[in-house]
């Protein structure tokens, strides 16, 4: 910018010495002498410029003056080489004199302003001189040139204030363009029409330029009138699309987006937004295109306060470009703007606190208050992320800590007393973890610490490794949390238990390690231990068997799933069946065929085991149909869950299964074990005299195997007794296993109940089983279990084959 001030000035000069230099002519006609005429051509320029208007253009005023009208008098009136000096004197003279008025002008832009005139007069006397030549004042020649050099001012002019305005703003040559030919060609070609009649008049009337001053100031107001509705009309344009913008979710967001607005609303130098709240005092200011944040701002700066309800928000102030531009439409507007402003500010710190207590509720739903750790839930989820993102098969551990006698330091010290406790364990906590290890508080006096990633030994397993590693973690915990602290006046220490459980990453979830931690703790608890350890063999479910359950239900609904094999008792010497016994198994969709073992625990904690029993007799008493419709006249045998014994109304639903098959009572064997029989004996022995009583046969399962055998047999009675295959296995080579067998063979004879003798499998058992004189038998060594659908070939087999015949089968651990 610089650059082409100093290069206008000097062009500008060297146009005005050259002009002097050369000798003054006036043309034929002239009515004032070269002095006369430079003179008034000067006043002329300097009329020209103070009763010229002053428009915006952005952050700047494009002045829009007489200086056409003045140029074309001064071509005719005064001598080509002295009009560059007249207007660089009349010219000069008028911004002085306003700059003085005003105070607010830039001496820089004065100068570049008064060369860019005194440049394009010299073109336009270039011009004129050139394409006139000799032509009186009256000649029609001469009127054409004053034309052409008109439009030489114009053009030189015209282009000097785009480039200077394109350089200051960095806007687009062509949108400056646009608008300064919008405000200027329609003045400017009204000049020139202006010039060329004063200088008619000057030559053939003199009396006519009396008429010219109403004129002038008419149409001096008519175009004030459309360059104020051209300015207003864009003005609000820029104001609906500025507040359109406002709307934000911070305050320094709409501030921004405020103050940009206001620049572009106000064709502003600079604006400046002073918030004020509870919280203290911001400012926020933004400068126009091409201002200096550090450049003194001149032009009237018009402030306005903001409130929202009557409510004070802050100030605006915006900081115009021009001081001579009228300012009452301005100040109408900055009132609007600054209304809307308040209001996007008020919505936008409506925003902003529903977004804090957003982000507070997030928080306290994850976070225990008290000490600020995450809890449970938090635990779970961020825990199982933690474990997804790392190594799967590097082992995880979770120690879950739990205070002892919390109950009494609250009793003590007090709720208050006790919530300090809580914190200091917490900070102690949080102390000891590493990076990556979670700590939380999961429960009232209960928290955890969640090792992602254990090292393990290379070349082994690495599971007890790890544990040792989390045994080790755990007693540096409690070591720690050990140390005596300072609560309430009261120095104390705390006690804590500690569940340990440690297992692959990628095989467990961490609500699962909870339920497993807090298994141990609970052990640990009962045996007096600090640390306990997890042992799946302490639990009777897992996360598969509580699975089962949902599973179960689904297996109710289908045909398919829950199946029976069934495995016939025969006569020791003949063969020939003497019963069957169902035994239940899972058709499991996913995870295929389930033996008993598997699943039947679940079920006899849960509510499913009645309709479970009711399955499982149905289809026991539907295969004894089958084989009953084929001359096969043998019983059924269905193992009895102990809480199905201490249910009375047990034998009703027995009685009903019958009904619905059209079975005699003594065709079903219901197998209990000697655990249900010594357990809530009054419930049981009614149950059981009330099915007996019904028809149905009792047989004593495991017999042998109990504390109480013999006081089950005598306290209730039965009408079968089933050896232990543990005694079976043994008989041969163990006399105490042997004498067991026998004793039981005789208390059956003796009893008057029949003897079975479970898990036969070698042809040598069966004859040792002889020779004690047991009668029958089940096993391998007969028949392995079969579907329902294959038991009665199977049964009839055995019936029409003699003793001789049968051929030993391979156990696979089926009795």
């Amino acid at each position: 910018m610089c650059v082409l001030t100093v290069t206008i000035v000097v062009a500008a000069v060297a146009a005005v010495f050259l002009g002097l230099l050369q000798t003054p002519h006036l043309r034929a006609g002239s009515p004032l002498s070269p002095i006369d005429g430079a003179c008034v051509a000067a006043v002329l320029a300097a009329i020209a410029q103070l009763a010229g208007l002053r428009f915006r253009l952005g952050p700047d005023a494009v002045s829009v003056s007489w200086a056409e009208a003045a140029v074309v008098v001064g071509l005719v009136i005064c001598p080509a080489g002295w009009l560059p000096a007249a207007t660089l004197a009349g010219v000069g003279a008028a911004w002085l004199l306003l700059a003085w008025l005003t105070g607010v002008r830039n001496p820089a832009e004065i100068v570049h302003l008064v060369a860019s005139m005194t440049l394009g007069v010299s073109a336009a006397a270039l011009v004129t001189s050139l394409l006139a030549g000799d032509a009186g004042v009256r000649g029609g020649r001469l009127a054409l040139a004053l034309v052409a050099g008109a439009g030489t001012y114009l053009l030189i002019t015209f282009g000097l204030v785009v480039l200077t305005l394109t350089l200051q703003r960095g806007a687009p040559p062509s949108q400056v363009a646009a608008k300064v030919l919008y405000a200027k060609a329609p003045m400017s070609a009204g000049n020139v029409i202006v010039g060329l009649c004063a200088v008619f008049a000057m030559v053939r009337e003199p009396l006519w330029l009396l008429a010219f001053g109403p004129v002038l100031w008419l149409l001096h107001r008519t175009y004030r009138f459309h360059l104020r509705a051209a300015e207003e009309r864009r003005m609000w344009e820029a104001f609906a699309t500025a507040t359109a913008r406002l709307p934000g979710v911070s305050e320094a967001e709409v501030a921004r987006a405020g103050l940009r607005g206001a620049l572009d609303v106000f064709g502003a130098r600079r604006v400046q937004l002073e918030l004020r709240s509870e919280h203290g005092n911001r400012k926020y200011t933004q400068d126009g295109p091409g201002q200096s944040p550090d450049a003194s701002h001149t032009g009237p700066a018009v402030t306005r306060s903001m409130a929202v309800a009557g409510r004070p928000v802050g100030e605006l102030t915006v900081w115009l470009g021009e001081p001579a531009l009228p300012v009452a439409h301005d100040e109408a507007a900055l009132t609007a703007y600054g209304e809307a402003l308040a209001g996007a500010l008020r919505d936008a710190a409506a925003h902003q606190r529903i977004a804090e207590l957003d982000a507070r509720a997030a928080h306290d739903r994850v976070h225990d208050p008290l000490t600020g750790l995450i809890n449970r839930s938090a635990l779970v989820s961020d825990g199982d992320a933690v474990l997804r993102g790392g190594d799967r098969g590097r082992p995880a551990a979770l120690l879950l800590l739990d205070v002892v006698a919390f109950r009494e330091v609250n009793s003590t010290l007090g709720h208050r007393g006790g919530d300090e406790v809580l914190r200091v364990i917490a900070e102690r906590l949080t102390e000891q973890a590493r990076p990556g290890e979670l700590v939380a508080r999961t429960g009232d006096d209960e928290f955890a610490l969640l090792l992602p990633g254990l090292t393990t030994l290379a070349g082994a397993s690495g599971a007890p490794h790890s544990l040792s590693q989390a045994l080790r973690r755990a007693r540096e915990l409690v070591e720690q949390l050990r140390l005596p602290m300072r609560v309430a006046g009261v120095r104390l220490a705390v006690e804590v238990t500690v569940g340990a459980v440690v297992a692959p990453a990628g095989q467990v979830e961490v609500g699962e390690l909870l339920r497993r931690a807090a298994l141990a703790a609970g052990q640990a608890k009962e045996q007096g231990l600090t640390v306990g350890t997890y042992d799946s063999g302490q639990e009777a479910s897992s996360t598969d068997r509580l699975a089962l359950l949902a599973d179960l239900q689904d297996a109710f609904a289908a045909d398919d799933q829950i199946t029976l094999h069934l495995q016939p008792a025969v006569d020791l010497i003949t063969a020939e069946p003497t019963g069957c016994e169902a035994l239940v198994r899972w058709r499991h969709p996913r995870r295929g065929q389930l033996s008993p073992a598997e699943f039947l625990p679940a079920v006899e904690r849960s509510e499913l085991l009645i309709p479970f029993t009711r399955r499982v007799l149905d289809l026991a008493l539907a295969a004894a149909a089958d084989w009953t419709a084929h001359g096969i006249d043998v019983p059924v045998s269905v193992n009895v869950s102990a809480r199905s014994l201490t249910d009375p109304t047990f034998p009703a639903q027995v009685t009903e299964a019958l009904r619905r098959h059209r079975t005699p009572a003594s065709r079903l064997v219901l197998e209990i074990t000697e655990s249900v029989a010594v357990s809530e004996q009054e419930i049981v022995d009614e149950v059981l005299a009330r099915l007996r009583a019904g028809g149905v046969q009792v047989s004593l399962d495991d017999f042998g195997t109990g504390f109480s055998s013999l006081a089950s047999v005598t306290r209730m009675p039965v009408d079968e007794i089933k050896i232990d295959r543990s005694f079976v296995d043994e008989m041969i080579d163990s006399p105490a296993a042997g004498a067991v067998v026998r004793g039981a063979v005789e208390l059956g004879a003796r009893l008057g109940v029949r003897v079975v003798a479970e898990g036969i499998e070698t042809i040598e058992q069966r004859a040792a089983l002889i020779a004690l004189g047991c009668p029958s038998a089940q096993g391998y060594h007969f028949c392995k279990p079969m579907p329902a659908d294959k038991i009665v070939q199977a049964l009839s087999q055995l019936r029409t084959s003699s003793s001789a015949t049968v051929t030993p089968l391979r156990a696979d651990g089926a009795s």
